[in-house]
């Protein structure tokens, strides 16, 4: 190869990598003007740039993407009525090259439901494409769906196009059970976060900055949560009573009869909504015992015993199901089953044990927190040594009603209401100034624990 040659291509090399480091430059100098005027929500002068940016080198930043929706989230919110499909066509495209060029930092579960959410919100296609959004979110990414809207409207749009005979009942039960339980899920790891933090303020620590936040935000996501699924119930309505359900259970259990899967749905179903005296839910556990024996056959086994009045043998099945359960909500539902039990028996002592292994598997049940608080209740005369400490049981049974309310938003106006009431029969501000020695009272018997007087 001659000297001519070389310097040619030498050339252009040294040409090819100046234009790839000016084109690099301006990208960057465009990219910075475009961030520091959406940083402080200047998105009318960060339009231009960031859309540059966009075009011409859209492998530069995540934060091209990030801002952007920012900016167009802003236009949608102060655009009239007419102009708001275009923008989330636009919102849409920008998804999607996201996805494209940001792969492992998209997350499909949230990009997809949120397209459904908003083509739903906008009328946008049919309900079958709608749906299709969300149901391709779940099933490929059903961790990353976290917004509680979002599941609510995927839920209630298989339910609508099943009455359109378009979806079939059995899908509408199958989704019901996998939205209920990661619904679950979430309040136990919100309600988890909630009771350990309201314990270190109500011991008279302080929170952090950082720790109210946390608190705030587990408990507006809660309160989320707590009335998607009311929401998802209502919706579900009368298609999971019993008259629907036993017809369609008894015309599939031939068919399905040595199906573990199928079995434990049908009997957990019917079980749920108390069909449970119809001889179906006996077939059904029956069935699933000899298929498979496990936490579920064991659980429904021990219901049929307590039909039966037996006691003994349903608290024997309830334990073997505890044993076996693996899944945390579960296992949480058999606990409380048997703390039922224990309290109806007047074995207060064993049943708050129950309720409470059942809040440390399913931290969300504040039911169990409400059951603590009556039992409590019930036993102020004899666990107190006079009038002061008998009536200073109520404060501790005001305590535990309160907690029921803040893991369990759906309970807060029950839990409110119980609490009141013990209030009302605690010791008055004048016991509390007429005893000034006093700071807490050692409560004896069963219940084991101490309360501290309030402050006047």
């Amino acid at each position: 190869m001659n000297t001519k040659v070389l310097f040619v291509i030498a050339t252009g090399l040294v040409l090819s990598t100046a234009r790839v480091s000016a084109q690099a430059t301006d990208c960057a100098t465009t990219a910075s003007i475009a961030y520091e005027h959406a940083k402080v929500k200047n998105y009318a002068s960060a339009e231009e740039p960031l859309w540059k940016v966009r075009k011409e080198c859209p492998t530069y930043s995540l934060a091209t993407f990030q801002f952007g929706q920012k900016l167009l989230e802003d236009k949608y919110k102060k655009a009239p009525d007419t102009e708001k499909v275009g923008l989330v066509n636009e919102m849409i495209k920008l998804w999607k090259e996201r996805l494209q060029y940001f792969p492992a930092k998209t997350k499909i579960g949230d990009m997809h439901s949120d397209i459904g959410q908003l083509m739903y919100d906008n009328k946008m296609g049919t309900a079958e494409s709608q749906f299709a959004e969300f149901h391709k979110a779940w099933t490929e990414d059903k961790e990353n769906v976290s917004n509680p809207k979002n599941v609510y409207t995927y839920f209630s749009l298989l339910v609508d196009l099943h009455g359109e005979k378009k979806k079939e009942l059995q899908q509408v039960f199958d989704l019901y059970d996998e939205v209920i339980e990661k619904i679950e899920d979430e309040e136990s790891d919100k309600a988890k976060t909630i009771a350990e933090l309201t314990e270190k303020e109500e011991s008279g620590t302080a929170l952090s900055s950082k720790e109210k936040k946390k608190l705030n935000r587990s408990n507006k996501i809660l309160s989320n949560y707590s009335k998607v699924k009311a929401g998802i119930n209502q919706k579900l309505g009368e298609l999971a009573d019993c008259k629907n359900l036993i017809p369609l259970y008894n015309g599939q259990f031939e068919g399905k009869k040595t199906d573990a899967n199928w079995l434990k749905g049908a009997a957990g179903r019917i079980s749920a909504k108390d069909c449970t005296d119809d001889p179906l839910f006996f077939k059904l556990v029956e069935a699933l015992h000899k298929v498979e024996p496990s936490a579920k056959s064991a659980y429904y086994l021990g219901i049929l015993a307590l039909k039966d009045k037996n006691t003994t043998t349903a608290l024997k099945y309830f334990n073997q199901s505890a044993e076996l359960e693996t899944k945390a909500s579960d296992k949480g539902k058999v606990y409380f089953k048997i703390g039922e039990v224990m309290k109806k028996q007047g074995s207060f002592g064993k049943a708050r044990s129950y309720y409470k292994k059942a809040l440390s598997q399913r931290p969300s049940m504040g039911v169990c927190y409400l059951r603590i608080a009556d039992m409590i209740s019930d036993s102020a005369n004899s666990c107190g040594n006079d009038v002061f400490s008998k009536r200073a049981v109520y404060w501790l049974a005001e305590s535990y009603a309160r907690k029921a309310g803040k893991v369990d938003p759906s309970l807060q106006s029950t839990a409110s209401k119980f609490a009141a009431n013990y209030s009302a029969k605690a010791p008055s501000k004048t016991d509390i100034f007429n005893n000034p020695g006093i700071k807490s009272v050692s409560i004896g018997c069963w219940i084991g624990e101490t309360v501290r007087v309030p402050k006047l």
